[in-house]
């Protein structure tokens, strides 16, 4: 398939597939002798799809590269995998606990809002200055 059919089924961006295949997320294509045009397989579909799965769950390309080389290695990486996701299980906890932490302060700037005076400058933002 072309790198457009590939995109399309995937739906992402032709750039994007692009820059994965120079990053090595990719396996190289196949390419046409005489156009120069790559001749996308399956295993760059579910590579592709593999790559957009892992970035869904929040994983840097750096961490998708990882997983991806675990993959080739199929029984001797179980416990390196548990790893990382438990590692971005806990990055995902820090950031919600951070999260409902800044829904908290919004929310009390917001409700500073409502007991502003007519004379004073807005306390919401008197306290961002603080």
């Amino acid at each position: 398939m072309t790198i457009g059919e590939l995109a399309r089924k995937v739906g992402v961006n032709v750039q994007t597939i692009r820059y994965y295949e120079r990053e090595g997320l990719l396996p190289d294509a196949h390419r046409w002798p005489d156009s120069g045009y790559r001749d996308f397989d399956d295993k760059a579909l579910l590579c592709l799809q593999f790559i957009r799965s892992a970035k869904d769950l929040g994983f840097t390309l750096r961490e998708i590269k990882e997983l991806l080389d675990m993959r080739v290695l199929p029984g001797e990486s179980c416990a390196e995998v548990k790893e990382l996701l438990e590692a971005k299980l806990g990055d995902i906890e820090t950031r919600m606990k951070e999260m409902r932490r800044l829904r908290r302060v919004l929310l009390k700037f917001v409700a500073a809002c409502g007991h502003r005076r007519a004379t004073t400058s807005c306390p919401a933002l008197w306290a961002l200055e603080q």
